[in-house]
């Protein structure tokens, strides 16, 4: 708006002895999304040297997200792209043992299968490892170098890439899953591939699943983990298993408890020792509680299959990983709207904390000589790699292009609610003036069992810079406030936490900072789900977005992918019929609803499927209040096509600013 009136002033201050007048800094646009880089997947390179690392971003041309490895040295430097793939993406970046190789899945190549490639450890040509049926899933190196652990799938449709393709044959409990689509005779098995000459031999097989394979430091025993229990499919008793890396070699199960040890689902691997005795893991409590327990560690004794609980605290643990001694473990600890690096003392389950403050641990690479690189961020920052020391440095920079932004201010708010504090995020625009009260989009998020935290949310800024208050809360069923905070809406939802959200709502609106007649609401998946129950329980908010979200649970049952979560918390409909209909209060008293409501899911959403949102509208269509739905062609739970991502966050800040600054 001002760049040639500040143009002029640069020339004037050229020619002159005047001061320049310093450029104000631009605000974000929607359009800059395609700007961001995502960092995941760190690890440290043998000699403790370098770290790889996976950066994802948006190609415009071909419209996907695509990602590459990179290395950054660990004492700093020029960060580097190894793979320059324009038609591919490559993740999972893995160093051999004597750190001269590096491993990593893409899926270039005619076929467009993910498999394993290898390539020298600074880059340069790389070599297609196997050519598995299907595709690679997840894989592991030996220590000698010489074979690959993976997993991958096997069943009668499996590569079938015909026009036509046969029927659906299902006879599993569950039978769909997102992104793997209807579950038929599939199943992830374990495979082992010689390195030089491709040859494969299938190690695991039967009705069940293999997840996360990785070989024991000496070579001996490989690991997975599966639930092989009768009727398991019922529940959550993932076990943590080895074996022999031989075919037909006899799996052992490590530890008899009956409930979920490291769940796929949360994508966190069980972690050998380095003396191979012993392996750490998530573990969770009874399958009763699905998720709303934390997630505690687990160490396992090989040789005797003996389990132990480390640092038993009500709190969510990530990613245990070992030292390089093995006296220690690391991992990350969530607490309140924060989640922080800890060193454990699995003797004396002393916790130390290597990062504090007001920051979200993401992820973590340890070296062999106990370098540490910790992928956090804050409100201002995104997700970049760090290497923790007594003066902790950046490593990678991809999104530093946001420092020439003029962003708003992030701050904690609490507030009462039933006698109990509430927590949350505000966000205050850049030109924010106070006393001035700011139309306000409250932000829900996921789970249920998830929290907002001091982190990055672009979204959020993009409000922030079109002149929105963005209010984040953390209600009842939150994680970071432990097991009794996160169970209270335990087959309750859309009571309590709607109560939490409403108290926080009244504390920002009472301090002057929003303005009571102009609120909006909106969320994606749970946040889709608790937007529905806010728009139905009150009508302050003159705009509401849920995305993926669901209002009829007795329809979910069946079409989404949750019939073993409802079972434990809700039971069946045919036999709890009353708690269905409760938690169903926003189609079936539709009525009640006045807020324009714009509904959006995607066709291949397994999670929280269309029929969600597509209920909802038809509902309010029939009402004569003013909705909307939009539909996301091909994309599952989460939306990953660039175009669908901005088009989706420009529709939610025209249909905010289409009800909220009227």
């Amino acid at each position: 708006m001002r760049r040639s009136v500040l143009c002029m002033l640069a020339g004037l201050a050229i020619a002159s002895t005047a001061p320049a007048v310093a450029q104000e800094k631009p605000l974000l646009s929607v359009a800059d999304i395609h700007k961001l880089k995502d960092i995941s997947d760190p690890v440290i390179s043998p000699d403790g040297r370098y770290v790889a690392y996976v950066v994802s971003g948006h190609n415009l041309k071909s419209d996907e997200t695509v990602s590459d490895i990179w290395r950054v040295p660990f004492a700093g430097g020029k960060e580097e792209n190894l793979t320059k793939s324009k038609d591919a993406s490559e993740s999972e970046p893995r160093y051999s043992r004597d750190g001269k190789w590096l491993a990593f899945l893409s899926d270039k190549g005619k076929d467009a299968d993910v498999q394993v490639w290898m390539m020298k450890a600074k880059g340069g040509h790389a070599r297609r490892v196997t050519r598995i049926k299907g595709g690679v899933s997840d894989f592991a190196i030996s220590p000698d170098g010489t074979k690959i652990l993976l997993t991958a799938e096997v069943g009668k449709t499996v590569g079938d890439k015909s026009d036509t393709q046969p029927p659906i044959v299902i006879t599993r409990f569950q039978f769909k899953q997102d992104v793997r689509g209807y579950l038929d005779d599939r199943r992830l098995q374990l495979f082992l591939v010689d390195v030089k000459s491709g040859e494969t031999q299938q190690l695991t097989s039967g009705d069940f699943d293999c997840w996360f394979p990785d070989f024991s430091p000496d070579g001996r025993l490989v690991s997975f983990v599966s639930n092989r229990r009768p009727e398991g499919q019922r529940g959550f008793d993932y076990d943590v298993w080895v074996m022999k890396p031989e075919k037909g070699a006899a799996p052992r199960r490590l530890g008899a408890d009956e409930g979920d040890d490291s769940d796929p689902d949360w994508g966190m691997p069980p972690q050998w020792s380095p003396d191979s005795k012993q392996i750490v893991w998530l573990a969770a409590g009874d399958d009763k509680w699905i998720y709303y327990a934390p997630f505690q560690m687990v160490v396992g004794d090989v040789a005797t299959s003996a389990t132990r609980r480390v640092a038993n605290i009500d709190r969510w643990f990530y990613h245990p990983r070992w030292s390089s001694d093995g006296k220690s473990l690391y991992a990350l600890i969530e607490q309140d709207r924060a989640t922080w690096l800890a060193r454990i003392d699995p003797e004396t389950d002393k916790i130390d904390y290597l990062t504090s403050g007001e920051r979200f641990g993401y992820d973590f690479a340890v070296g062999p000589k106990d370098e540490i690189a910790v992928l956090d961020g804050d409100p201002e920052h995104p997700y970049a790699l760090r290497a923790l020391g007594a003066n902790p440095l950046a490593l990678t920079h991809q999104n530093d292009w946001l420092d020439a932004y003029r962003l708003g201010e992030t701050r904690g708010v609490s507030a009462r609610s039933d006698g109990i504090d509430i927590n949350g995020l505000l966000v205050l625009p850049p030109d924010y003036k106070p006393g001035t009260a700011y139309p306000m989009i409250v932000r829900v998020h996921g789970g249920p069992v998830y929290q907002f935290s001091w982190e990055f949310m672009f979204d959020w800024q993009v409000y922030a810079a079109n002149g929105f208050v963005v209010l984040g809360p953390n209600p009842r069923g939150s994680s970071g406030r432990g097991f009794d905070f996160a169970r209270a809406i335990y087959a309750d939802w859309g009571d309590l936490d709607v109560k939490d959200a409403h108290a926080l709502v009244d504390k920002v609106v009472e301090e002057g900072i929003a303005d009571k007649t102009r609120l909006g609401v909106g969320g994606w998946s749970y946040g889709g789900i608790l937007t529905d129950y806010l728009v139905a329980s009150d009508t302050r908010f003159k705009a509401g977005i849920s995305g993926a979200g669901m209002g009829d649970f007795i329809a979910g049952y069946g079409d989404d992918q949750y019939a073993r979560e409802y079972e434990l918390e809700l039971g069946t409909p045919w036999r709890d019929l009353d708690t269905y209909l409760k938690i169903s209060y926003p189609f079936f008293h539709a009525d009640r609803i006045k807020t324009p409501t714009m509904f959006q899911c995607g066709t291949a959403d397994f999670n929280v499927p269309c029929i969600g949102a597509e209920q909802m509208y038809q509902a309010l269509k029939s009402l004569d209040v003013p909705a909307r739905l939009i539909i996301y062609p091909g994309e599952n739970h989460g939306l990953t096509t660039p175009s669908y991502i901005e088009d989706r966050l420009q529709r939610d800040l025209d249909w905010y600013n289409e009800y909220l600054k009227k």
